[in-house]
């Protein structure tokens, strides 16, 4: 029986999982609550851990620290960047990079001073796990969310892809934002503010990592409106649904 951290940012995303354990107990430390039980067969940590990179390292260095997890799993949404990815899509990330770091001159953009690395690989049994559950998730989707919300988000056929997810200590918010973005990362599928932060430790520890991110908005000039609906009325159900059937793969 695997012990299996699962991590997410806010409230939104961990409730409907939390939801799911039945023997859940908490201990606190550093000021957040790590909820331990058993979900599908496995030993599961589930963790808030905050928005932004700080509170995602912070989180996951704890978790190694305190619980020794053998896969991390990170779970929520995030904002669809490539011109490809609308909203209610899923993106399960084969690489992390934070597009907000640059130790230059003395270091490549984008590359982690110490590491020679800039783009940190998610693990390929965790991918391909998460890339099936994620295409369990949309085909439920209808099922799970009611005709006038899924006509009022505007969402139709979701897809799945599997690409780079980059991270950075912003919330984009304008359509000039992401058209840099998408220059200067033009294979970048999706933006958050955790997963290669939390991807980073885990390379740190060895720990096998993969994310995968719900698009809840564009990343563009509507994004904190879309954003708000969708984790109100359809994130909880993606997390939880693809959290469980990945688990039931491992």
């Amino acid at each position: 029986m695997a012990r299996i951290a699962v991590i997410s940012a806010v409230h939104e995303e961990l409730a409907e999982i939390l939801a799911l354990m039945p023997d859940e107990r908490v201990q606190r430390v550093a000021g957040r609550e790590f909820w331990l039980g058993h979900l599908q067969g496995h030993e599961v940590v589930a963790v808030l851990s905050g928005i932004g990179k700080v509170a995602g390292a912070t989180t996951a260095a704890i978790l190694h620290e305190r619980f020794a997890p053998q896969y991390v799993l990170f779970t929520g949404v995030a904002g669809g960047l490539a011109l490809g990815v609308e909203v209610g899509d899923v993106v399960v990330g084969t690489h992390c990079l934070q597009h907000d770091l640059s130790a230059a001159p003395l270091f490549p953009r984008w590359e982690v001073p110490g590491t020679g690395v800039s783009r940190f690989a998610a693990d390929a049994v965790l991918v391909q796990v998460l890339t099936e559950a994620a295409r369990d998730a949309v085909t439920w989707l209808p099922k799970l969310v009611s005709a006038e919300t899924l006509r009022a988000l505007g969402l139709h056929r979701p897809t799945v892809h599997q690409g780079l997810i980059i991270s950075g200590d912003r919330f984009i918010t304008s359509a000039a934002e992401s058209q840099a973005l998408r220059e200067a990362l033009p294979d970048a599928l999706a933006v958050d503010m955790e997963s290669a932060a939390v991807a980073q430790v885990c390379a740190d520890y060895g720990t096998p990592f993969a994310a995968v991110r719900t698009a809840s908005d564009r990343a563009d000039d509507e994004a904190h409106v879309d954003f708000q609906a969708f984790m109100r009325d359809v994130a909880r159900h993606y997390s939880a649904r693809i959290v469980r059937k990945a688990l039931n793969l491992l």
